[in-house]
């Protein structure tokens, strides 16, 4: 998997750890939503960063007081089908005050990265490492009607600048 972030193709500094896996003390490491529940204590007390993974299925509410424990929340889509994370995204953000990195992994396509950006996504793991397909992705579509968790100014926010120049 390549890893895009801002655009761009970055490096990975995070350690995926499997449940039944040790966590490594001086690494940034993302852990499941479940090895969190059961070992919040622990966790929380760590001094390198901590990462959290939820599947579609998990929900956000579960670590609302908790996003500020977290460096990395990565959202799963298991297929294009599925498009809960686009909500926990839109929560995490919007209602939690999550700040920090949002990465989509799992199913993520490039026909949907404009709207995953558009629901407070900033990183995704893909298959293509052609990142400036991704950033014609997001070109695509330059002015958009509703706002959204990526506060990018709406069309109808644009006619009232417009007006007020004019």
């Amino acid at each position: 998997m390549v890893l895009i972030r801002d655009g761009q193709v970055a490096e990975d500094k995070w350690v995926w750890v499997e449940d039944a896996e040790p966590v490594p003390d001086n690494a940034p490491a993302v852990v499941s939503f479940a090895r969190w529940r059961e070992e919040r204590a622990g966790l929380s007390r760590r001094h390198a960063a901590l990462g959290l993974r939820l599947a579609s299925g998990d929900d956000v509410a579960g670590i609302a007081d908790d996003v500020a424990h977290f460096g990395l929340i990565a959202l799963e889509f298991p297929s294009f089908t599925d498009g809960r994370a686009y909500s926990s995204a839109r929560l995490l953000r919007e209602r939690y005050g999550f700040t920090g990195e949002l990465r989509a992994v799992g199913n993520v396509l490039r026909d949907q990265f404009a709207f995953m950006q558009r629901c407070g996504f900033d990183a995704f793991e893909v298959r293509d490492a052609d990142a400036g397909a991704w950033r014609e992705a997001l070109a695509e579509v330059r002015v958009w009607y509703q706002p959204a968790a990526d506060r990018r100014i709406t069309a109808m926010q644009l006619r009232r600048r417009r007006a007020a120049v004019e």
